[in-house]
């Protein structure tokens, strides 16, 4: 159906379409403001809370329901093991001279002792000019065992230590 620009044609080939007919006078003109239709949806907008109000009351069954909920999660939590984080380091262990007894400074060195602290294998590697350092591995708790903290304590033996270094520090 092809549609004119005559308004009278165009009325006509309106009523023949399917559906509800209205009149154009019940809409209005297209520029004139409703002021009292506004302030009534406003009114409206106030009574509908779309996600839900956080001033009402929470039932007592749901009061109920979520206490023991959030028990029975703390028991479980509660009973499951705690992760002890552990590391591995390889210290490098130098001494002053090629003079130096390195069998004395292994035995100071594996003396220190603390809770959270394994030590484990030790090799004497060749640095130069006859001079060997010690390159010894331990395990320690993150929690109870630092690098500060082993690296005063083998730093401490003067007469055999002249420094110490972290050759490699590895996550377990």
């Amino acid at each position: 159906m092809v549609l004119s620009c005559h308004p009278w044609r165009l009325q006509a080939s309106l009523k023949s379409l399917p559906g509800v007919k209205k009149a154009l006078g019940k809409y209005g003109p297209a520029d004139v403001e409703d002021t009292t239709g506004a302030a009534t949806d406003s009114k409206d907008d106030d009574d509908i809370d779309l996600f839900g109000s956080d001033d009402e009351e929470e039932s007592e069954e749901a009061k109920k329901l979520r206490e023991e909920r959030l028990a029975q999660y703390e028991s479980k939590k509660s009973k499951k093991p705690a992760v002890v984080a552990k590391s591995s380091i390889l210290l490098d262990v130098k001494p002053w001279d090629d003079e130096t007894d390195m069998a004395k400074l292994e035995e100071c060195v594996r003396s220190i002792q603390a809770d959270g602290l394994v030590w484990g294998s030790s090799k004497l590697v060749p640095v130069g000019y006859g001079i060997k350092k010690l390159q010894i591995q331990c395990v320690v708790e993150d929690d109870k065992v630092g690098t500060d903290m082993l690296e005063e304590r083998i730093t401490a033996f003067e007469d055999y230590v002249q420094s110490m270094d972290v050759a490699a520090f590895n996550k377990i």
